[in-house]
């Protein structure tokens, strides 16, 4: 592995222009200066930093401060007056712009590491946790280090390990996070890739060894994401031209459409648990005690695979991993053995009272997708039992989740609690009342309860014959949003650890 090079002024202004980026510069003879640090974050800074203006946020008092710190020049789309001149590189789009900045920083790491990607809309998370499984017990069986990985959930680059805010960093950080890989001899790195990503160019300039497409459901429609469905279906298509190998989900929606963008990876393998035609089928899938089994056939094998974590709807997600396994040169013992131990911190997460009369499952569903998978799985796997919804929307994003959500809980739930999840700038209680009348729609009594943790003891407490709660949205995270500040608290898995302990020291 070569040492990270770094770049001059003059090196940066070159390649912008050369990708038709640049619009007007002045490096007020800094040209030679090699650039030491690339940020858009003014309390980064530090001497010989190239500062990116970015944002509709953005403040002239960032960039102030970023020059006072050292930072040599600064990337925008305009012309900023400040107190004296100040080298500066303006280009056409700045968001464009910072994949290749990022890339050419970071000496393009992802060349030298095996980067295999999770595009979808429902199972991003859980697929990346399995493929981490299966990739870690190959790596250990050759006494190298684990594989880094980028979700929703957290990041691990081998320096590492935080709690995530949004699916796929910034290209800035996308870069630095496997670049951080490479330079502690890592070689494999799974991640999550959003419609976000794809559509404002988070992983241009890069490409997948591997990506798997999982399906596509109507998400993430509101003003300040997608403003309709056609822009998040092609943002997610835009995965494919950026794959070597494209591992696609016959039994996806809008298949077709699906099938004809993925022609631009250069090669295309199919899985299904529907058709036997495609090159990966999962047939015979059935509970085994807790555990569920389900055999594959492919052009290598026919062999069964076990999965200790509950839903059926995650033989999907595992299917993909077996053929992005295959497709990487990885021994079926190690696909066996990853599948049998993946779990996913904060997905699926099973716990009960002693006397298995209240039951909970932990899980980051939250949009139309995951919950018609969740809830049905749920009421075909435990029909003995009541279910129970606690869930909420975040403030000004995925507007349509509100009609979604709250229909599907309604119809499937004996009692729904509807709770802060990410409120940002929107009130909770406006949230909760906008879901609520879907709920009530369905004639599915229901409680606003804004405390996530209250909610939980509340279900508990009053729960009546067996009850079966999903607490969906958080999994594991500790933090939540509120305005443009993530508050510290409890996970949704240690308020149900909790709450079932008490419950059970009274009965």
């Amino acid at each position: 592995m070569a040492e990270m090079k770094h770049y001059t002024l003059g090196e940066y202004v070159k390649l912008l222009e050369e990708k038709g980026m640049l619009a007007e510069y002045d490096l007020q003879g800094k040209d030679g200066e090699e650039i030491k640090l690339l940020t858009y974050d003014s309390r980064e800074v530090t001497q010989g930093t190239l500062f990116i203006c970015k944002g509709a946020a953005f403040k002239a008092e960032y960039l102030k401060n970023s020059m006072n710190q050292g930072a040599v020049c600064y990337v925008s789309e305009k012309k900023y007056e400040l107190e004296k001149e100040v080298p500066y590189i303006l280009v056409k789009g700045i968001r464009d712009a910072m994949a290749v900045l990022a890339n050419f920083f970071y000496n393009k790491p992802w060349e030298d590491l095996a980067v295999i990607g999770f595009g979808g809309t429902k199972g991003k998370s859980t697929s990346t946790y399995y493929m981490k499984a299966v990739v870690d017990d190959y790596l250990a069986a050759q006494d190298k280090p684990e594989s880094a990985v980028i979700s929703t959930i957290d990041i691990y680059d081998g320096k590492s390990k935080v709690e995530s805010h949004i699916t796929t960093p910034e290209a800035v950080e996308l870069q630095m996070h496997l670049r951080n890989a490479l330079d502690c001899n890592i070689e494999y790195a799974e991640m999550e890739i959003s419609s976000q990503a794809l559509k404002y160019g988070r992983v241009d300039e890069m490409q997948f060894d591997v990506s798997v497409f999982l399906n596509i459901s109507e998400d993430h429609i509101s003003p300040i994401e997608h403003p309709d469905f056609e822009d998040y279906f092609q943002s997610k298509m835009k995965m494919f031209e950026k794959s070597k190998t494209a591992v696609v989900n016959l039994d996806a929606d809008y298949i077709d459409q699906i099938l004809e963008a993925s022609k631009a990876a250069g090669e295309v393998v199919t899985f299904s648990t529907k058709n036997p035609e495609a090159d990966y089928y999962a047939y015979n899938i059935h509970k085994e005690g807790k555990d569920i089994h389900f055999s594959v056939k492919c052009e290598a094998f026919d062999e069964e695979f076990v999965l200790t974590m509950p839903g059926f709807f995650n033989v999907e997600n595992a299917l993909g991993v077996v053929a992005a396994s295959v497709k990487l040169g990885i021994p079926t013992e190690y696909i066996h053995s990853g599948l049998r131990r993946a779990r996913s911190s904060g997905r699926m997460e099973f716990y009960h009272s002693k006397d298995h009369e209240v039951m909970a499952i932990v899980d980051y569903a939250h949009n139309k997708l995951s919950f018609e998978k969740l809830f049905s799985a749920m009421k075909e796997e435990f029909p003995d039992y009541g279910l129970v919804a606690i869930f909420g929307c975040p403030g000004k994003k995925s507007l349509l989740r509100r009609k979604y959500l709250g229909t599907i809980a309604g119809q499937y739930s004996k009692m729904v609690y509807l709770v802060a999840e990410d409120p940002g700038y929107e009130p909770v209680e406006d949230i909760s009342k906008e879901i609520a009348q879907y709920v009530e729609a369905q004639k599915c009594p229901y409680k606003m309860i804004e405390d996530r943790g209250e909610a939980i003891k509340d279900a508990i407490e009053t729960a009546e014959g067996k009850t079966l709660l999903l607490v969906t949205g958080k999994g594991a995270e500790t933090r939540q949003k509120y305005g443009c500040e993530y508050l510290d608290c409890p996970s949704d898995v240690e308020y149900v650890q909790r709450y079932l302990a008490e419950y059970d020291s009274r009965h």
